[in-house]
């Protein structure tokens, strides 16, 4: 079952008749399965792309290779860039990135711990980023950074 403020997102997203799209890489589909879950999920999921390893962000959602080696992929820059090819690739009202560490082995650094997530999102009249460092277990970090979008969301629309 989603989270509270899941539910209420779709909910405020199906009143404004708004869909919305997920291109994620550190959670990997499981912001996009959670809004599946809500009880408004016809009206507003569009679809999702998970784009966990880095062939898949350059070569379906056209992220710059020197993006990637200049910035990492768990950055602002690379979320901005998959945010952007999931505009070109699936046309909703919104489109939401996230790139992140949940776990150790990525480009983690004493400025970048894990839990670490990058969102951006892409609405039809601006963009917002947004980096939060969350703690817990890797789903826990997950769960949270899926309730923080739904609440920017609900900010932003």
């Amino acid at each position: 079952m989603p989270s509270k403020i899941v539910i209420d997102c779709a909910a405020a997203l199906a009143s404004k008749g708004l869909n919305i799209a997920f291109v994620e890489s550190a959670t990997a589909g499981r912001m996009c399965s959670e809004f599946a879950m809500s009880p408004d999920s016809g009206k507003i999921l569009r679809g999702g792309i998970s784009c966990y390893e880095v062939f898949v962000k350059e070569c379906i959602l056209d992220v710059p290779h020197g993006l990637v080696e200049t910035y990492t992929p768990e950055s602002a820059e690379v979320t901005r860039a998959l945010a952007n090819g999931g505009v070109a690739l699936l046309k909703a009202d919104i489109t939401v990135a996230v790139t992140g560490l949940i776990a150790a082995g990525g480009s983690e650094t004493k400025e970048k711990p894990v839990g670490t997530m990058f969102i951006h999102m892409v609405f039809p009249d601006k963009h917002v980023a947004h980096k939060d460092i969350f703690s817990g277990s890797p789903e826990s970090i997950m769960l949270q950074t899926v309730d923080r979008a739904a609440q920017l969301i609900m900010e932003n629309i």
